[in-house]
Parts: C-alpha cells; sequence; structure tokens
C-alpha cells in the first residue's frame, strides 16, 4: 500500500509538514507495512515557505521585521540557490497568528513587515519575487508592504499618514519617487488564498475585517477607507482595482501591489512557481 498524505496547514493549529508528520504516525499504526509518501501543501497562507523550500529547495533567511503593530517579530523568507528569486509569505511578518484575540486592532495593523522582507530579497539581488498574501492580520491595502519599499502616502496637508487601514480615509496623493531602481526593476507575483475583490460587500474589510477583530461600525470605516484608496490608485495608475477579483486578498494587499508594482495576481492553490529569473518577454511596469 502507498499512501500520499498531502494537507494544508490546520490554521490556528499545526503547519502542514507537522500535519503530514501526524497523519504518518496514525496511518503506521494501522498499516505498519505501507510507504508513506508526505507532499504538505500550500496556498499562499501560512506555511507557504516551508512547502516551497522542501519541494524546490534554496535558502532560508531569518530577519527581524516589523510585526503588524509595530513591535519587532521573527520572520523568513525563502530565496532561491542563485539569489534571483524569492518567496515571501506576508503572514510570517503581518500574520493574524502574532496577534492575541485581545489585541487585534484592524484599524491599524499593517504590512510594513512584509515590505521589510521583500526590501531585503531585493536588496541580496532578488529579480522574481513572489508574494504569498493568506493569513494576514491587516486592512492596509498593501500601504504598509509599499512604504517599506519607497512609496510615500500623504493627506491633504502633504503629511505622510500613519500606519493602517483606517488611516486611507484621508489619503489625496501618492508619491514613488523615493522606490529605488531595484525595485522598479523587479517583477512581483501575488499567490492569492481568495478571488474577493477590494472593496464592497464582498471586498477586503466586509468579508475579513471581522475575523481581524474589526466591528460593524469599523468595517464600514475601512470599505470607505480602501474605496478612497482606490480611487486614488486609479487616479494615479490607472488601473481600477474596486472590482478586480483577488484584490481583497490579505485587506487590500494584492490589489495594492497590482496597481503600484504592476504585480501579477495567481490563485495560491494552483500556482506553481519556479525558481527562475525574470523573463526576457516581462516589462517592469511604468513609473
Amino acid at each position: 500500500m502507498h499512501i500520499v498524505v498531502a494537507p494544508d496547514s490546520f490554521k490556528g493549529g499545526l503547519g502542514a509538514a507537522a500535519v503530514c508528520a501526524a497523519v504518518e504516525t496514525g496511518v503506521r499504526r494501522a498499516a505498519p507495512g505501507a510507504t508513506v509518501t508526505q507532499v504538505p501543501m500550500a496556498d499562499g497562507g501560512e506555511g507557504t515557505v516551508d512547502c516551497f523550500l522542501r519541494a524546490r529547495g534554496g535558502e532560508e533567511i531569518a530577519r527581524t521585521v516589523t510585526g503588524p503593530l509595530g513591535r519587532p517579530v521573527e520572520a523568513r523568507y525563502a530565496i532561491s540557490r542563485d539569489g534571483r528569486a524569492a518567496v515571501v509569505e506576508l503572514a510570517a511578518a503581518s500574520g493574524l497568528p502574532l496577534l492575541p484575540d485581545g489585541e487585534r486592532d484592524p484599524m491599524r495593523a499593517d504590512t510594513t513587515g512584509t515590505g521589510e522582507l521583500v526590501a531585503d530579497a531585493v536588496a541580496r539581488g532578488a529579480r522574481d519575487v513572489q508574494v504569498c498574501v493568506g493569513g494576514s492580520a491587516t486592512t492596509d491595502g498593501g500601504t504598509g508592504l509599499l512604504r517599506a519599499l519607497g512609496v510615500r502616502f500623504t493627506g491633504a496637508d502633504g503629511a505622510e499618514l500613519p500606519p493602517g487601514g483606517g488611516a486611507l480615509a484621508a489619503i489625496a496623493a501618492i508619491d514613488d519617487t523615493r522606490v529605488p531602481a531595484a525595485v522598479r526593476g523587479t517583477r512581483f507575483r501575488v499567490a492569492c488564498v481568495v478571488t474577493n475583490p477590494f472593496v464592497g460587500p464582498s471586498g477586503a474589510a466586509a468579508v475579513f475585517g471581522p475575523q481581524k477583530g474589526a466591528t460593524p461600525g469599523q468595517v464600514a470605516v475601512l470599505d470607505a477607507a480602501l474605496t478612497r484608496f482606490a480611487d486614488v490608485l486609479a487616479d494615479r495608475y490607472g488601473v481600477a482595482v474596486h472590482d478586480l477579483p483577488g484584490a481583497g486578498a490579505a485587506g487590500g494587499t494584492c490589489g495594492g501591489l497590482v496597481a503600484v508594482l504592476g504585480a501579477e495576481p495567481a490563485r495560491g492553490a494552483t500556482w506553481s512557481p519556479t525558481w527562475s529569473a525574470c523573463p526576457p518577454r516581462w516589462t517592469p511596469p511604468t513609473w
């Protein structure tokens, strides 16, 4: 008998690799002579980096970065052996498991730490960065991530907005002139766990805000703030993410990356990224 064990993680419980080990233990008790093959799976949420490293090899990079509420956290990402491609897991730096139930703050939580991982990968020479966006604690439209790469988000008075999705209600302009050339020349791909749009009754705030601690009133505020952000993105980049399938992933992080960085979204469950440099046919977004 040959049994293949291929689970995703059990959210809030065990990672996919730990689930594989537990299932194999049970199988061997019931069928000691069976051959067991472990294939831990991931769809862009928690444990995705571990699955990539196990399946494709590469190097694990550990960094101390900014957590979803500003405290330092230890996070990891994967980089290919040649250093030209990287896989960054948003949950590792900006994920819901990093915050106990009583500390969840959907208005202030942001994705800065994920951006710091991306910036580190680019600084090491990666030019194909695959961002896996499941399991977030945030509803900031990816502004924290983008801010860590040099983008500024300002209000009508020209002052930079504070972190978090709630502040986006006051956004008036986006300044990307400080984004390094290396970031501009990097291909970004986003593994989305969901197909929800950026805003509206099926959007990031309405569907996922409550699990991040948002009250009904905060859901309304966050949806309005993301709508304002989407309007500014459309004016600035000519990309309307309001109804884009998948744009609402990770509190709108996917939509923010698509508009500002020209990122390519893909369904995480069916996606098979490769350790490769940017293909010659790919053209970086116009800045």
